[in-house]
């Protein structure tokens, strides 16, 4: 399990790096004043003896010449050599070490480079297209050196899928004359290996013969060669197929089958994220209305109705539009920021909150009594849909950074206090609002309700959610008389 920074702490990394940049220009600047005051010496020290050298006895009969050898020796000397002592890093290894508690580690590495991966998977991105920048906003790239260590964080988790893209990219780069510090020995070590992980055996064979072109007397290239040569043999005996020469076309996204993994609905999920899949027909979309909901008449709405807008008819999902303003927004952000830590969830099988790796955010619960404004925006949670939020949960406020998700789940459980409706609310897109029942009224869950929060691609996203208990809505959503109704 890796850990997960939040946006805003990244945001703190950026300037904690720059004051770093300053702090190392300082360094250098002392560094070079020190050096500049050596040389001084020294060119002044070697004009005096070169001329004391050429004849010392003439040099020394002069009384002045013997005393400043004598004052030279004891004192000037002394004096460089605290000078050469001196250490101008002093104050850049201490700004160093106040600032090192702060910066990212191996596991947070690892937890980067898996974020850019499953962006990768959701979005459909070859690695080239995330290697080149080729992302909407600033263009960064990623190097030879980069895409290696992408190669090796998946090679590390033997996640050989990845580790091939990876380094094929590597080897992409520094064919076309990229300068690195990673040898080309190194990067097909690798990505042979993998590649016959993945079962291609040709390739596999096609790239250890490279490595071995290169390196000779490498390692375990030699070893690797026989081992994948015998095996191929053996497979096409048993299959009585004749050879056929690898592919000379480069790896590329769809060249293998990613492994299927714990999510069933995986290509559905990310199909949706990419804004695919299922599509609501006219029929149906032409029962979806927008209206103004006053709640009821209830008095704080009657002036300020909201608008409410019908997103889905079966099961039944409202969105309000400018639910929160631009003003609530930033303080419940300013409210949440100082508290955000790990989101978690319930273990289905222990009943005890703990991370997961499907649900990578950070977040804050936040109570009324913190501020107005969480007070005003419970009070309008209760108002527009009709629930008391007295039995509620917290509000809770989570910020999802680059590669940030929670895949799909269900916000109801099997256990005795279960959720009955989730009100969600997306900041970043003016304060708007989802709503929905969980919950049938006879209290079993609807398990069409299974939703999910797609990886961020760019950007930064937060959402508040508010989970309505059915406990307490006993006359205000009275049981039905099936268990759908």
């Amino acid at each position: 399990m890796f850990k997960f920074l939040r946006f805003s702490q990244m945001t703190d990394l950026v300037f904690t790096e720059k004051e770093m940049v300053n702090s190392l220009r300082e360094y250098i600047k002392a560094e070079e004043s020190k050096l500049a005051a050596v040389k001084s010496w020294a060119n002044k020290l070697d004009s005096l003896t070169k001329t004391s050298t050429s004849d010392p006895e003439a040099y020394l009969a002069h009384p002045v010449n013997a005393y400043k050898l004598v004052k030279r020796l004891n004192t000037e000397w002394s004096e460089l050599e605290s000078l050469v002592l001196q250490n101008p890093s002093d104050g850049f290894i201490s700004n160093m070490t106040v600032h090192r508690q702060y910066f990212p580690d191996e596991e947070d590495e690892t937890g980067a480079a898996k974020a850019l991966m499953r962006l990768q998977d959701t979005y459909q991105l070859d690695s080239e297209v995330l290697a080149q920048g080729k992302l909407p906003g600033n263009h960064a790239r990623l190097t030879v050196d980069d895409c290696f260590g992408m190669g090796k964080t998946a090679y590390n988790e033997a996640d050989y899928y990845h580790a091939v893209l990876w380094m094929q990219q590597a080897l992409k780069q520094i064919d076309a004359g990229e300068e690195t510090e990673v040898t080309k020995a190194d990067i097909l070590d690798y990505l042979s290996y993998s590649v016959y992980q993945m079962g291609d055996l040709p390739r596999a064979i096609e790239l250890t013969r490279r490595l071995v072109a290169i390196d000779s007397s490498h390692q375990r290239a030699g070893g690797n060669l026989r081992y994948f040569e015998t095996l191929l043999s053996k497979q096409m005996n048993e299959q009585h197929q004749a050879f056929e020469p690898a592919s000379e076309e480069p790896i590329q996204l769809g060249t293998y089958t990613r492994p299927r993994d714990h999510l069933p609905e995986r290509e559905e999920y990310e199909a949706l994220c990419r804004g695919e899949g299922l599509q609501m027909n006219e029929a149906r979309r032409s029962h979806l209305f927008c209206r103004y909901q006053d709640g009821q008449r209830n008095p704080r709405l009657l002036l300020q109705p909201l608008m409410e807008e019908d997103e889905w008819d079966s099961p039944h999902i409202v969105r309000y539009i400018h639910f929160m303003s631009e003003q609530e927004i930033n303080k419940v952000k300013e409210l949440a920021k100082p508290r955000l830590a790990r989101a978690t969830v319930r273990d289905p099988k222990t009943g005890v909150l703990t991370t997961a790796q499907y649900r990578v955010s950070k977040s804050a619960w936040l109570e009324g009594e913190d501020d107005p404004v969480i007070a005003r925006v419970n009070q309008r949670i209760e108002d527009v849909t009709g629930l008391t939020v007295e039995t509620a949960e917290l509000l809770q406020v989570a910020n999802y950074g680059v590669g940030g998700q929670y895949e799909p789940h269900y916000d109801f459980s099997r256990m005795s206090d279960v959720e009955a409706g989730g009100a969600t609310v997306f900041p970043d897109f003016g304060g708007t609002a989802v709503f929905w029942y969980n919950l049938f009224k006879s209290g079993e869950g609807d398990y069409r309700t299974r939703h999910a929060a797609c990886p961020v691609l760019v950007g930064s996203k937060w959402v508040s959610n508010k989970w309505i208990h059915e406990r307490g809505q006993e006359f205000r959503r009275p049981c039905g008389l099936t268990e759908v109704d």
